[in-house]
């Protein structure tokens, strides 16, 4: 069976070339998550317990993709990622998010597919699920 490839289609970055800040107030989910994302050879990961937190974290860890919980406090995800878009750096609001949730609901999917992410991972994220986002969005 032959194979096409799409000449026009960005190759996959290298996942173990990633640099992955993980955003999560459950620290069990934090821990499964980066367990995960090691399992795919990512090492460079940071990981932050809320929004404003992972702000901060962004600074200095510069990551090329998030992967952040919705409902946590004092910021949730979803403010997280307008305060990423209305910054001022292309390297922050042009930031590839994915977001990651127990919650499925319609309304939390109407407020947080507009915002410009790369897919909406249902926790606990399966292995093959998060890769194949991953590799979506560093494409």
């Amino acid at each position: 069976m032959r194979q096409t490839v799409n000449a026009f289609a960005k190759p996959i970055m290298n996942l173990m070339l990633s640099r992955v800040l993980v955003v999560d107030d459950d620290e069990v989910m934090r821990t499964f998550v980066v367990n995960s994302l090691r399992r795919l050879g990512i090492q460079a990961i940071e990981t932050a317990a809320d929004g404003a937190s992972a702000l901060r974290t962004m600074v200095t860890f510069k990551p090329n993709l998030v992967l952040t919980d919705i409902h946590m406090q004092p910021m949730n995800g979803l403010e997280f990622v307008q305060h990423l878009r209305s910054h001022a750096n292309p390297l922050i609001n042009e930031m590839k998010v994915i977001f990651m949730s127990a919650d499925a609901s319609p309304s939390t999917l109407g407020e947080a597919m507009p915002l410009g992410t790369f897919g909406y991972i249902v926790k606990p994220p399966r292995l093959e699920t998060l890769k194949a986002k991953i590799e979506l969005a560093l494409r």
